[in-house]
């Protein structure tokens, strides 16, 4: 068997398939998340805690200078505020996550918790005992008569 043979069903089989479209899904979530968040969330939350864009918090650990050959050395700066925005987009992502798992899992529950069916007692068209729909001596249905001679058949046969 050749390696491309080999690579094609591989690559052709569910579970591949189905991760793959989980990736891509992933990654086109993660960008609507990411745009929910620096466009709609954290605009009117900078706003309400004081005009702050949190894209642009950063703590600066050296300014920025220039260097006696007159090239400019730019500042050394640690940037948490795209920190914060990640964050914020990590919980976004991780409750909405739950939410799903949440759901699925209750559907699972659910389905655990019907009770099975049980099967209606009928009255046996030959006996008259009561007996389950599964049960041999129920396998005609109760509007037909017993057949000529089923009777006798059914004492001969009982033990078998």
């Amino acid at each position: 068997m050749g390696v491309l043979t080999e690579f094609k069903e591989f690559a052709m089989r569910g579970n591949v398939i189905d991760l793959a479209v989980g990736v891509v899904i992933g990654a086109a979530f993660g960008k609507i998340v990411t745009a929910l968040v620096d466009k709609i969330i954290m605009p009117p939350l900078g706003w309400m805690i004081g005009r702050v864009d949190f894209s642009e918090l950063a703590w600066t650990l050296a300014p920025a200078r220039i260097a006696a050959d007159g090239k400019e050395i730019p500042a050394v700066v640690i940037g948490y505020g795209d920190f914060l925005n990640t964050v914020v987009q990590f919980v976004i992502v991780a409750f909405a996550i739950f939410m799903v798992v949440k759901f699925i899992n209750r559907l699972a529950r659910k389905k655990q918790a019907e009770p099975p069916r049980r099967r209606r007692a009928k009255k046996c068209c030959c006996c008259a005992r009561s007996a389950t729909t599964s049960s041999t001596e129920a396998a005609l249905p109760i509007e037909s008569p017993a057949p000529a001679g089923f009777s006798l058949w059914k004492t001969a046969f009982a033990g078998a």
